[in-house]
């Protein structure tokens, strides 16, 4: 299986379409990501395991499915969604071979209004940096999000933090995350974590930010 370089991590650095424009996420996943290490990343691992994740929970750009199968584990109502097929066959695969309950959709972020149901937790493990940049991508993403989480909601983000680790990859500040969700949105805290990778065994230097719907 191709491995993706190593700041496959910046948007525009992954594999686009034949027209250009948005990437190929299909084109990503006929690969390894690096991003896809094969278990939840510890940050949201640790939040599972102290209960701060709850009620019905969406997954945002959930990859292969490994943080939707760990709340399904904890008997949690789960829901993956990603636009890449591929993504989304090799999670069923996994929720089929380890006999858990989880559902799987193929869907773009953009559209999360369409899915017509509202959920109590987001995670995002590595997607804001895709739309953030792109205007029209991001008031339809966070348009999608206002009506899928009523107040109280929570959306835990994982993303880099320190452009030293990786000066090609797209890093945030918690200034722009709180400016992001300046509408609807009350950005609670920003602490310093890592996220993991295949290829950098030390951990990325990250955020976990802790956003609540109001």
């Amino acid at each position: 299986m191709q491995e993706q370089p190593l700041h496959a991590h910046r948007p525009q650095d992954l594999p686009r379409g034949p027209h250009g424009g948005r990437p190929d996420w299909d084109a990503v996943y006929a690969g390894r990501p690096r991003w896809d290490i094969g278990r939840p990343q510890p940050a949201f691992l640790a939040l599972a395991e102290a209960g701060a994740i709850t009620g019905r929970v969406l997954d945002v750009g959930c990859g292969t499915g490994e943080h939707v199968l760990m709340c399904a584990g904890l008997g949690l109502e789960a829901t993956g969604v990603d636009v890449a097929a591929a993504a989304i066959a090799a999670a069923e695969r996994k929720a089929h071979e380890r006999e858990l309950t989880a559902r799987f959709c193929r869907q773009d972020v953009t559209r999360l209004a369409s899915l017509g149901e509202t959920f109590d937790t987001v995670l995002d493990s590595g997607l804001l940096v895709h739309v953030i940049d792109d205007p029209e991508v991001r008031t339809a993403y966070l348009a999608g999000l206002r009506a899928a989480v009523p107040a109280g909601g929570r959306y835990f983000l994982l993303c880099f933090r320190d452009p030293r680790s990786d000066p090609r990859a797209r890093h945030l500040t918690p200034q722009e995350i709180a400016t992001c969700f300046a509408d609807g949105w009350h950005l609670d805290t920003a602490a310093e974590t890592t996220l993991d990778s295949r290829i950098d065994p030390g951990g990325i230097p990250a955020w976990l930010a802790t956003l609540t719907r109001i």
